[in-house]
């Protein structure tokens, strides 16, 4: 799949067999004879990035399964702004533009947009020392700033002259850039569309929410205006049997479901954390997590949900360390020292991998990670409770946007009631997997993160010296090939409890 805007020449989608005395093939039908499927889009988290394992985003997931469907390939080309993007579309250089934008009025006419499945609005955000706005006509002494072709200067525009703010635009800005200058004080006040700043507000903590310009509407996908609506027409059917499946509904979830994890204090904290903290223990989560085969962000995740990366933390219950294990747990896989920090990490990924095995391999991602999390926490019987619960009731068991509804209703009797291993405080798993989920994002989009290989092994080295608690129990964790196999037979009682932070 072609990445890089260079790597794609100019389509002439029109002009394939014209003056050839033949009919043309409707596009759909030329999609088809030529085998691509050409997108142009721009790099944004709601809409299409790169990560570790390849290219994602609830847009792009879209279009793989689309263009997968129709047995082609799909070729995206990275746009630096929505003008480009549409420039492209209106010269008939791509089949379809994912802008992550609403169908404007200044749309009529120009494209043919088909709707997505997710809603936005467009908001007013404000850096936190400058006056809370609650309309337009607060701000009309100010300059409102906006990405280019964005979803919001006509909403503007709309307003009489002497009752709205001036507007400037930002060509070549995403909606990180400007959430950045805004929580820098750069700039006092902006719009940006309400799934971008879910998606971006974490890391901008700064920022506030100040008022909304429009109700919620649902983002399209647009088609150049030369094309016949063969191929539209196609994605519309194509989205239609998505939300019947309920696979768009499990996208939205993937990308979406999570994002209200964090308050303003919390994405303080995590960031200060981030910056102070995980340097000391980075390199013991990427080692234990080569050894286990986990991606060391989520092992930093997890650590990061139990003790805020505290080596020394200690829960009312007696669960302790940075991974907060359980004497039992502790002792089931041949960890001694639960207050030495990379005996907690090692036993954490050691833990975390069996439960992950646990899991049924039929269970696709990043389902079948979720599960495991919510058993980390509660345990594998729990979760079994639950998935019967949601097969009971004519739910998917695979699918946990369906059981994390299920998981709640056993810490009711009627529900516990029917279930094998009895109660559980069934909200604190999906909250925990919830938690996990968006320290996960962050830690994933923050690239110096990543080091290379020499620089973990140094610095795995300096920082052992660092972490020497003791503990009733001293001694050393027994390497993970002396212990024995524990898949078989994983009680559910064994779980990482989180404490109270």
């Amino acid at each position: 799949m072609l990445r890089n805007a260079s790597a794609i020449t100019a389509l002439s989608l029109t002009a394939i067999f014209a003056g050839s005395g033949c009919s043309q093939p409707s596009t759909l039908q030329t999609v088809k004879n030529e085998g691509v499927l050409h997108v142009i889009t721009r790099a944004a988290p709601s809409i299409y990035y790169e990560e570790q394992e390849g290219p994602t985003g609830y847009d792009y997931e879209l279009a793989r399964k689309f263009a997968e469907e129709l047995g082609v390939e799909l070729r995206v080309r990275v746009a630096e702004d929505n003008s480009e993007i549409l420039s492209i579309l209106q010269q008939n250089y791509a089949h379809i533009g994912l802008a992550g934008l609403i169908n404007r009025p200044d749309f009529e006419n120009e494209f043919h947009p088909v709707p997505i499945g997710i809603s936005a609005q467009s908001i007013v955000v404000y850096h936190r020392d400058h006056p809370a706005p609650s309309s337009l006509e607060d701000l009309s002494d100010q300059t409102l700033h906006l990405l280019a072709d964005s979803n919001h200067e006509h909403l503007i525009i709309s307003k009489p002259a002497a009752n709205r703010p001036e507007i400037r635009i930002h060509p070549g800005l995403d909606a990180a850039d400007l959430l950045a200058k805004v929580d820098s004080g750069e700039l006092p006040y902006a719009v940006i569309s309400s799934n971008e700043l879910d998606l971006n507000h974490v890391f901008y903590p700064m920022v506030k929410e100040a008022f909304s310009l429009s109700e919620p509407q649902e983002l399209v996908w647009l088609f150049p205006p030369q094309q016949d609506d063969s191929l539209a027409n196609a994605v519309q059917q194509f989205m239609e049997r998505s939300d019947e499946d309920g696979s768009k509904a499990q996208l939205a979830e993937r990308f979406y479901g999570h994002l209200d994890r964090l308050s303003y204090v919390g994405a303080r904290t995590f960031m200060h954390h981030l910056e102070n903290r995980l340097p000391r223990y980075q390199a013991m989560f990427e080692s234990h997590a080569r050894e286990t085969g986990i991606d060391w962000r989520l092992l930093a995740a997890i650590g990061y949900q139990e003790s805020h990366w505290r080596p020394n933390a200690v829960s009312p219950t007696g669960v302790r360390g940075l991974m907060m294990l359980t004497r039992t747990t502790a002792k089931y896989i041949g960890i001694n020292n639960r207050l030495d920090a990379e005996e907690s990490i090692e036993g954490g990924a050691r833990y975390f991998k069996l439960v992950y095995e646990k899991i049924p391999d039929r269970i696709p991602e990043p389902d079948r990670t979720w599960f495991a999390l919510a058993s980390y926490n509660v345990g594998y019987g729990h979760l079994e409770d639950a998935r019967r619960l949601t097969e009971s009731a004519g739910k998917d068991p695979d699918r946990w946007m369906d059981v994390k509804e299920f998981l709640p209703l056993l810490a009711k009797k009627e529900w516990y009631s029917q279930t094998r291993f009895g109660y559980a405080r069934g909200h604190e798993p999906v909250a925990y997997v919830q938690n996990i989920r968006r320290y996960y994002d962050v830690l994933a989009r923050i690239p110096a993160l990543d080091k290379n290989e020499a620089d973990d092994q140094e610095q795995q080295l300096a920082l052992s010296e660092l972490t020497t608690n003791t503990e009733e129990e001293p001694g050393e964790a027994s390497p993970l090939s002396e212990t024995p196999d524990l898949r078989a037979a994983l009680p559910p009682e064994l779980s990482l409890i989180p404490p109270t932070l």
